[in-house]
């Protein structure tokens, strides 16, 4: 197959890390490529949905560090964009009294104004929601109009001129010629390029593992899962719901308000090992009845007997520590463990560092 020249950067997938990485190399005056196997707002990976949590809770204060610089980045892009990408809900955690103290700590470390409270405070100020434990709220967290900043992503990249972007073209192949690749495409064209990242997530070990390994590194084993959140109906307005965290005896749960959906409650990372380009999507029934049966004991707030579900990817790595590293001309993006997404707009920087020459993050290189 003939290949064309192509002096920019490929960039494979148009989820979120892929728009937005495609937006910040073409801020910087880069050339781009952005090809994705699926159409544009898919609903086959993992960045689909209208919301995800942002959220500066974590333990670790390297991450509450990063959600800082992110938040400040999101703020940014809605001003460039004129777009409302984030909405200041606030965010609770509640339950084992030694994860809610870390997180505590850490974000008084890092000056973030936090606020801790008792169960019947709590349970005052956001009646839909049963708390346990420790609890813990800050004002700084909300819900990211996910699908929106994806759109506004692309939109920009778009406009500046510099991008091409091509749905519903899958890569059949990457060749590695040392100095540089050729990519080949469904439609039977290819393109050589000295850059291409592959910002595919739950895809990055069937697309791109061989070729790293061909350079003397693996990627971790990257779980890849289909996780089964829900929408349940709310019985509050709108404005009574935080993006919540449990960290229970068990699983650990997530949830968020989804505007005109209902309000999102799931797992975190309990799904079954599946192949992305073949699942089925249906719920598993018994993990379906125990997640209405968690819902009905605490989140009163929502009918549990009305679920809509959702099926969408996590790629987890054994730590959950994202994997975003450069060999050669290839950058692979992958591992975000269904906590990625808040970081959208900092993760196209990180990329986009990489495939210009920089250092990887230390935290997330191979």
């Amino acid at each position: 197959m003939e290949s064309i020249r192509f002096d920019g950067h490929v960039v494979i997938g148009g989820g979120a890390v892929g728009a937005a990485t495609a937006h910040a190399l073409t801020a910087r005056g880069e050339r781009v490529l952005l090809v994705e196997q699926h159409g544009r707002g898919h609903h086959e990976g993992s960045s689909h949905g209208a919301t995800r949590i942002f959220r500066q809770g974590y333990t670790d204060p390297e991450y509450v560090a990063l959600t800082s610089r992110a938040l400040a980045l999101w703020d940014a892009l809605e001003t460039a964009s004129g777009t409302t990408l984030l909405d200041r809900t606030g965010a609770v955690d509640h339950g084992r009294p030694e994860v809610v103290d870390a997180i505590a700590a850490a974000l008084s470390d890092a000056d973030i104004p936090h606020e801790t409270l008792t169960t019947d405070q709590a349970s005052a100020r956001w009646p839909g929601i049963a708390f346990e434990g420790h609890v813990l709220t800050h004002a700084s967290a909300g819900r990211i109009r996910s699908a929106e900043a994806i759109e506004v992503f692309l939109t920009l990249a778009d406009g500046s001129g510099l991008a091409d972007l091509r749905f519903d073209t899958p890569v059949t192949a990457i060749e590695d010629h040392g100095d540089d690749v050729t990519v080949s495409f469904g439609d039977g064209t290819a393109v050589r390029t000295r850059s291409v990242v592959a910002a595919v997530g739950s895809w990055a070990p069937t697309l791109v593992g061989a070729v790293l390994a061909g350079r003397g590194v693996r990627l971790p084993a990257v779980r890849v899962t289909q996780e089964q959140p829900a929408h349940f109906p709310s019985h509050l307005p709108d404005q009574a719901w935080p993006s919540f965290v449990h960290w229970a005896d068990g699983d650990d749960v997530y949830g968020l308000l989804t505007p005109g959906e209902g309000v999102k409650v799931g797992f975190h990372g309990t799904g079954p090992v599946v192949d992305p380009d073949a699942r089925d999507k249906r719920p598993v029934a018994a993990e379906a009845e125990r997640l209405q049966a968690y819902v009905a004991r605490y989140v009163p707030g929502v009918d549990a007997t009305r679920p809509t579900f959702i099926s969408c990817l996590y790629d987890t790595t054994p730590d959950e520590d994202f994997v975003i590293d450069r060999r050669g001309p290839i950058t692979v993006a992958t591992g975000f463990s269904g906590h990625g997404f808040k970081f959208a707009p900092l993760l196209g920087e990180l990329v986009a560092d990489l495939a210009t020459g920089g250092a990887p993050h230390p935290r997330f290189a191979l």
